[in-house]
Order: structure tokens, then sequence, then C-alpha cells
């Protein structure tokens, strides 16, 4: 008796220390070099990236921009009625420009191939009916006026280089590259620079390396992680997540304790015009932190992951967007809880606003573009299975937009062209926000911008919303010192005005290191 108690113990002990090793194991440290999976499988984790990303979109729709510089506290009820995704379909569809702006890259793909050039993808975003804001406007702007990418997204020509754009456009890359993520950097090197530069850009790669990798991995924390391989390490980008995986493993059972962590080193704007010196932030750095906070504490429950998401605050309805496709490309379109799919199965059908393409469409197209990415890549596609050749993530080139420019003040113009006169400044840059009014949308001011007595520009200024000029005049990398800015309204006409809201100064280093 006291031998078979002994070997029971013994067998205890070992199942212990089994269950201890597995548990330390189960932390996945690396990918095989071939990944096979079915057909079947593929296409159920495409039609999970697109399906997640939508529910996301709608589940936080309500809260976009309410909650700016502080979390959405508990108590504060996120609703999912019957009907929720169509009713936004039918009564807000610009709701869902994370997922229309996807589909103007992924029909491009369709109609012109893998190897379409940057212009065709830059021509149908910029000529597309759908209104744009940050970023997106900007780039929209300068295409229309003959400034193409990348030029179109560098920071010089384009105030919003850094904010969230591209981060929410970038799921097809991820959803056509399955286990392939620098083929997605790839992708987003060509169509990211449209619209953004920097952590601007990064913010989609990221995004897209997540998804790539979330087809290969049901571990979210070696998702979060590896992926972040794309991205440069000196970058700011880079930094702030892996500050967020490290506080992550600090407080795993703390996610707000995270957030706060993270709003209080990252959550400064120095770029958007609308979000420096306000609560308001809609840079990719702190937009993509929450996101991965949602990933990480959600656990891979679809619910806690995007309502973790949402309740970070900012844009939270593109960062549930985002994390709730992730996850859902790692799960698969069948693993997603009926709660969440009843309401999507009433609009799989019906096209998304401003164009021909409905989710049943793209889980077809992008299913079509992943398999034709895995046979380029060195894979294989068969009868009822495909073997992709696993790519190890590789860091894209840095890139650092307004790099030695720090704002310090912001002033209050608030008066029509004609009236302004000169503006004094001190420092190394200048934006000055504004707008046009005109009963006739088809007008388009002329004005000349001077400093220092010197022509700097003469802009089109559009007063259509759909393809104004999102700030009025900016100019950067100017010599240190004072200067003065005029201006000339070339061709004036009744019933338009043009206003300066306010200017935002920059100078070559941070407002508290001038002022000790």
């Amino acid at each position: 008796m006291k031998k078979i108690a002994l070997l029971i113990i013994l067998q205890a002990v070992t199942l212990l220390s089994i269950g201890c090793t597995m548990s330390v194991s189960e932390k996945q440290k690396s990918m095989p070099s071939e990944v096979v999976m079915t057909k079947e499988k593929l296409m159920d984790k495409i039609k999970g990236g697109w399906a997640g990303q939508t529910i996301g979109c709608t589940y936080g729709g309500p809260t976009e921009f309410q909650f700016n510089g502080t979390m959405i506290q508990d108590y504060v009820p996120i609703e999912w009625p019957e009907g929720y995704i169509k009713w936004y379909y039918e009564n807000v569809p610009g709701l869902y420009d994370d997922v229309y702006m996807d589909l103007t890259f992924v029909d491009v793909f369709e109609r012109l191939g893998l190897d379409a050039p940057v212009d065709s993808f830059a021509i149908a975003f910029a000529t597309a009916e759908y209104v744009l804001w940050h970023a997106n406007q900007a780039a929209r702007y300068n295409i229309l006026q003959g400034i193409m990418p990348p030029s179109s997204g560098h920071w010089l020509n384009n105030p919003h280089a850094d904010d969230i754009d591209y981060q929410i456009e970038a799921d097809y890359a991820g959803i056509m590259s399955p286990g392939m993520p620098n083929t997605a950097s790839d992708i987003s090197d060509k169509i990211g620079h449209i619209m953004n530069y920097g952590d601007g850009w990064y913010g989609g790669v990221y995004v897209g390396a997540m998804y790539s990798l979330a087809f290969v991995s049901d571990d979210i924390e070696f998702v979060v992680t590896e992926a972040l391989k794309t991205i440069p390490e000196q970058s700011t980008y880079y930094k702030c997540m892996k500050d967020v995986i490290d506080w992550y493993k600090r407080y795993p059972n703390d996610w707000k304790q995270t957030w706060a962590e993270c709003e209080k080193k990252w959550s400064s704007d120095i770029g958007c015009p609308d979000g420096v010196f306000v609560p308001f932030n809609i840079d990719a750095v702190i937009n993509s932190a929450y996101i991965i906070i949602g990933l990480l504490y959600g656990e891979g429950d679809f619910y806690k992951t995007i309502d973790i998401a949402t309740r970070c605050g900012q844009d939270s309805d593109c960062n549930p967007a985002s994390a709730g496709g992730i996850l859902g490309t790692m799960i698969g379109y069948s693993k997603i809880p009926e709660y969440w799919m009843k309401n999507l199965y009433e609009v799989e059908d019906m096209d998304f606003a401003y164009t021909t393409i409905s989710l049943n469409k793209a889980y077809q197209m992008s299913y079509n573009q992943a398999l034709k990415l895995i046979e380029r890549n060195g894979g294989m596609v068969k009868a009822s299975d495909v073997s992709i050749k696993y790519q190890q993530p590789k860091p894209v080139r840095f890139e650092k937009a307004f790099e030695g420019h720090y704002p310090i003040d912001k002033i209050k113009v608030n008066k029509q062209i004609n009236e302004v006169n000169e503006i004094s400044f001190e420092g190394i840059g200048i934006v000055f926000r504004g707008m046009v009014r005109s009963k006739d949308e088809n007008y388009v001011a002329k004005a000349e911008m001077y400093i220092d007595g010197k022509l700097v520009e003469t802009a089109n200024l559009p007063a259509s919303y759909i393809t104004r000029r999102h700030e009025l005049f900016w100019k950067y990398q100017l010599p240190k010192g004072k200067h003065v800015v005029t201006f000339k309204w070339l061709n004036p006409a009744d019933g338009v005005t043009v206003k300066f809201e306010d200017a935002l100064i920059y100078s070559d280093m941070p407002h508290q290191i001038r002022h000790q």
C-alpha cells in the first residue's frame, strides 16, 4: 500500500511539473517556416477579420471622441441592441470609414491586379465621394493639386502625417497577406504613404502585421510582440508599444493602470493642429496603444477585447474595429459569438456607402488576393489547402515627422483674411487653421502667404468640404527667430469669407525647456 501511495504521489508531482512546464511553454516563442491550413480555415479567418472590424466599429461608434483624455468608466453603458449594424448602415453610414476606406484599396487590387501602381490607389482615394478628415483629407487635397504620393503624406506637405488615418485603413494589407507580415509592410509602404509618414505610417504597418500574424498564431501576446518587430526600435511608435507590452506584464490584471501609465507618458500630440494643447488626440501612437491594450487584456475574449479598446477613449470606434478585426482573424468567423453575429448577418449582402462592395464580396475579394500573394511569396495553393511560407518580421525604414519641431503656443486670430494685416511670431514653424465659406461650392479662393516679405506659397483654397484644404497655410523648418506673416487674397468675391481661426507656433525645443 505504501508503494502504491508513493507511486500516486510521484505521479501527481510529475503531472504538476508537466503542468507548470506547459503553462510556461504556452507562451509562443517562434513560428515554423511553413504553415499549412485548409482553404476553408483561410476563408474563415478572412471573414473573421472583416466581420470583427465591422462589429468593433459599430460597438464603439456612439463613443467616438466623446471621451478624450479620459477612459470610459465601467458604469457607462455601451449598448448592442438588435438591428444595430443595419441601423448604422442606413442612418449613419459614415461610421464605417474604417471599412470603406479599406475597400477602396481592395477594389483597386481587384481591378488592376497586385502590381497596380500607387497613383491608381491615390486617384481612387482622392476622387471618391466620401468625406475625409485629417491626414486623409490633407492627402486628398494634395493629390488633387498634383502632389502625388509619397509627397502627399509627407509631414512637410501634410500637418496630419502622424495621425491615425492609415492605421484605420491598413486591415486589408494584413488580411491579404496571411503569415506574411513583410508582404503586408510592402503593401503599406506604397499605399500608407499616400496619407501618412513616420509614426502615422507605422500605425498601419503594425496593424497590418498583427492581422497577418493572427492567421498563423493563436497567442495574442506573441502576435502583439512579434508584429512590433516590423517597427524601427528608435521610433516613438515602437517605444510606446513596447511600454504597453511591458506594463501589461507588470499589471496583468489591471488594464486601467496600463492606460494611466500610457496617458501619463505618451498622450501629448505635437503634429495634428486640432490635437495640440487639448485633450483630443487622433495621433496614431496613443490610439495604437489602445488597440493593443484591448487585445492583451481582452485575453482572446471578443467582448472584453472590443469593450476595453473602446473604453480607452479617443478614437473609440476605430480602435475596437482594429482590435476586433485582429482577434476575429485569429479565432475565425465561425468562432465569433452569435450575440455579435446576429446583427452582422443582416448586412452582409448590403453594400457599404460609397462602394459597390458588401461584406460578402469583400470576403471573396480578399480571399482571392490572399491566394495570389501566398503563391507569389513561395507558398503553394492546392485543391483543399494552402501552404504559407512564413515570414520573420523585419523592421521597415526609420522615418520621423516633425523632427526638431515642438509646439509652444497657439495664437488666436479670429479674423477674415483681409483683416489679418500681419502676424508676428518667434519660432521655426507656423500652422494656420481656418476655413473658406461660399454659397458657391465650386468657388476656389486663391491666396498668397508671405513670410518676412517673401512669397512662400500661392494656395488654392476650395470652398467645397469634400475638396477643402484642411489647414489654410503652414510652413515648417524656418530659421529660428522672429518672423512676420502677411496674406493677399487674389480673387475676392461677394458672399465669400476666408476666415483665420488660430495659429500654432513651433520652436526647436519644448516649452518647458525654453523656460528653465
